[in-house]
């Protein structure tokens, strides 16, 4: 009896303080140091053993990924906490589905008290049936909140003003109006360089491998060294470049000078991960700030990424990559070619074949016989356009003024 008594006292009370940001802005009276206070003076009076005091700041309450309220649950699977005390029982949490579970199956599990002060919620006297009614109002508040906030960003997109909090590499804020965008010289240089770099053939993945070689810093640790805060940290090796950042850059409107909102959105209030939404959901508000690249390169570069060209484990580019579609089933064709056999020996194949989805049967042509065939073909039509040049002439402005009539209709 003594023994399981020690045990208990040897056990920390957790004293749990939660401040969401969407509790500042309605200016909630509970902030961080008004909960620890409250805390603090309700384990005091009522004897609490070993108290110690936790607390997430600028965490929503509908997510239950917050640092210190994972540091006292892996805690209280240790078996080292034996009460958790809240100011209110919103402070614990307003997604109701896990608030019931962690009540009544997770803390019962664990032996763990629960305590809110302001409700007078104390699990050591049973949990009253009004708890879950509590439960779906602190949900709805959370809900409501998201909402609001979520007319006011609707509002916000819908006149043009950009969205998006992290300007993209290559612009800053502008002193005299936050809410301009002006061209940060040095990165908008690396933005033009990595855009001429994909007109000149290479691919993402190439480029990231001579950024690097070159040794100049990512996005993050530019940002870093002027002392800003980059929404992803700085890679543990310098200069590391990845594909995805370089396919980011590339992918991005903003540098043509347009506003680009409704990206991307959330598919509940519950879930902080976003999903991107179909280019026609977006809204684009064009020449809004001053343009990194010009558009003709920017639609250059999207249409070679529609036909990138991936290279092989060997490093080699066929001319035809990317271009080339099964005859039967529409797929791309793949291009193989390794340094264990001679480059005449390079074929392309379909790709549905190859993922073994059966739906294909196995074919492939050589890229020596397919470069004699397009040879062949370039050559008749040279001949045909110096033997009939005004009959050629008239025939494509005829395709001409059926494309004109088919884009106006």
């Amino acid at each position: 009896m003594r023994k399981q008594q020690k045990q208990t006292e040897e056990k920390i009370t957790a004293l749990y303080a939660r401040l969401s940001k969407d509790d500042e802005r309605e200016g909630t009276s509970g902030s961080i140091e008004n909960q620890k206070i409250i805390l603090e003076r309700y384990a005091k009076e009522n004897h609490l053993p070993n108290p110690r005091f936790f607390a997430d700041d600028g965490y929503s309450g509908v997510s239950f990924t917050r640092p210190a309220f994972m540091e006292i649950m892996e805690l209280a699977e240790q078996g080292k906490v034996g009460i958790i005390v809240t100011k209110d029982h919103s402070r614990l949490g307003r997604n109701r589905l896990i608030v019931g579970q962690l009540l009544e199956e997770d803390f019962v599990r664990l032996g763990v008290r629960y305590i809110a002060i302001m409700e007078n919620i104390d699990t050591a006297k049973g949990v009253s049936d009004i708890v879950p009614i509590q439960d779906l109002f602190n949900e709805w508040h959370a809900k409501n909140t998201s909402d609001k906030v979520k007319r006011v960003m609707q509002s916000k997109g819908d006149s043009g003003i950009p969205l998006t909090t992290n300007l993209p590499y290559g612009y800053k804020k502008s002193l005299e109006d936050k809410r301009q965008w002006e061209i940060d010289e040095p990165a908008a240089e690396i933005v033009q360089k990595i855009f001429q770099m994909c007109v000149n053939g290479l691919g993402p993945t190439q480029i990231a491998r001579q950024l690097k070689a070159e040794g100049i810093p990512t996005p993050s640790e530019y940002l870093h060294s002027r002392g800003l805060n980059p929404p992803t940290k700085p890679p543990v090796v310098p200069h590391n470049w990845t594909t995805s950042t370089v396919v980011h850059i590339l992918e991005r409107q903003e540098y043509v000078g347009d506003t680009v909102n409704f990206r991307s959105c959330r598919r509940s209030f519950k879930l902080k991960q976003r999903v991107d939404k179909p280019q026609e959901d977006w809204k684009i508000f064009p020449n809004t700030h001053p343009p990194i690249i010009g558009r003709e390169t920017f639609a250059l570069v999207q249409q070679l990424r529609q036909h990138r060209r991936r290279p092989t484990k060997s490093g080699i580019v066929s001319i035809f990559s990317g271009l080339l579609y099964c005859a039967d089933c529409g797929e791309k064709l793949y291009y193989s070619c390794t340094n264990n056999y001679k480059r005449e020996q390079a074929y392309f194949f379909c790709s549905r074949y190859r993922n073994n989805t059966g739906t294909c049967t196995a074919h492939y042509i050589r890229e020596n016989v397919l470069e004699k065939l397009v040879l062949e073909g370039l050559q008749r039509l040279l001949w045909y356009v110096q033997v009939f040049e005004k009959r050629f002439a008239q025939e494509q402005m005829e395709r001409l003024g059926l494309q004109q009539k088919r884009e106006l209709a």
